[in-house]
């Protein structure tokens, strides 16, 4: 996990993200209040379920209209993939994943961290390959952190808080849903298996580790 405090014996682990007139910015994970907590999970043997954060992972979210040929052409041509038009689908580009949110919205999600050395930002190249179309694509990666979690008893655990219906014949790959996890709103997707990822917001971020965490207790002993 992030942690910023100076003077104090655990380890700090950052990722730069920019320079700035006062030095080096720093990119910190949301959840740095829950380090101990998921450190303790972590050095727990059960395999039966498993939450990790996925860290600084690109998220974007892109308005725009299928029936823009443009605009389509737009997204394949930095994406990999046309937009999906199909309600709670996703669709695979090249290194990302782009999730149906909305009739003309989407939400961008990168497979890997940005490497500033390599590639100009997701948000940057999508821009301007909608130049003079009616489209947006707007960076929303620090508002939000994305976790993994797997495990046989993944779905016991999500649903003591989610109320979809999880069954792998009613909600799997391909498929994404925004729900909620007690009181924190969530993106859902399914990745196969018992395997799930989770967009949430920064703001929600600890409260969502720990009550899940909470939930998943009782089924692992």
């Amino acid at each position: 996990m992030w942690n910023e405090t100076k003077g104090s014996s655990t380890v700090v682990d950052r990722m730069t993200v920019g320079q700035g007139s006062l030095g080096p910015t720093w990119q910190e994970s949301p959840l740095v209040g829950a380090d101990a907590l998921m450190k303790a999970h972590h050095a727990g043997a059960s395999k039966a379920f498993r939450l990790t954060e996925r860290l600084f992972l690109q998220l974007v979210n892109v308005r725009g209209d299928t029936r823009d040929a443009a605009f389509v052409r737009a997204v394949e041509s930095v994406i990999g993939c046309a937009p999906p038009d199909k309600p709670n689908t996703m669709a695979k580009g090249n290194g990302y994943d782009m999730l149906w949110l909305g009739p003309d919205e989407w939400l961008v999600v990168s497979e890997a961290p940005h490497d500033a050395s390599r590639a100009a930002p997701l948000e940057a190249r999508l821009r301007e390959a909608f130049a003079g179309a009616f489209a947006s694509a707007v960076d929303i990666g620090s508002g939000y952190t994305v976790l993994d979690i797997d495990g046989p008893r993944t779905r016991d655990v999500l649903s003591r808080g989610c109320p979809l219906d999880l069954h792998p014949k009613v909600f799997g790959a391909g498929q994404c849903a925004q729900s909620h996890y007690f009181k924190a709103s969530i993106t859902l997707v399914p990745l196969g298996g018992d395997r799930f990822e989770i967009i949430v917001r920064r703001s929600f971020a600890d409260y969502f580790v720990k009550i899940m965490l909470d939930a998943a207790e009782p089924l692992l002993a």
